[in-house]
């Protein structure tokens, strides 16, 4: 089977619900999801979308499978202004260093804690713009407000 192919792991079908449920408690409500068309992305966001308070709209992405930094600044870039709060479900190592770079700021220990700890299976990071939309998406514009992983 294929890497894409490959369904989500056990430690994922338990993880993803609470991922949900994480962003459903701090109010974390997209309006538009990019998901990658990978299985186990997937998989992935429709446990995390079954706990979410609204289901957002969700587009399936070839683009987010293996895609790299400068690859998913340029997806962001695609976005419609008029799309207020945006959510990527990928891969890393890209959407890990996504984070990183976009990450100008951080509230508290957010920061050092994503560094630390890397991006596991399940983490999620809440970054806000600091200006501009999504056209103008690139290194340091957002500020790190929050980071979550299964073993929070």
């Amino acid at each position: 089977m294929s890497d894409h192919d490959r369904p989500l792991a056990e430690r994922g079908r338990r993880d993803a619900p609470a991922a949900g449920r994480w962003l459903a408690g701090a109010g974390v409500t997209p309006a538009l999801t990019l998901c990658s068309t990978a299985t186990r992305a997937r998989e992935t966001w429709k446990l995390v979308a079954h706990e979410l308070p609204k289901r957002p709209k969700t587009v399936y992405e070839e683009r987010l499978y293996e895609a790299s930094l400068g690859e998913l600044i340029a997806l962001i870039n695609g976005v419609d202004d008029e799309v207020r709060d945006l959510m990527l479900v990928g891969h890393n190592p890209g959407i890990h260093a996504l984070a990183d770079a976009l990450a100008g700021s951080a509230d508290g220990d957010t920061a050092e804690r994503m560094r630390r700890n890397s991006f596991p299976t399940c983490a999620t990071a809440v970054l806000s713009l600091t200006s501009g939309g999504w056209k103008s998406v690139e290194h340091g514009v957002a500020r790190l407000v929050a980071y979550w992983t299964p073993q929070d």
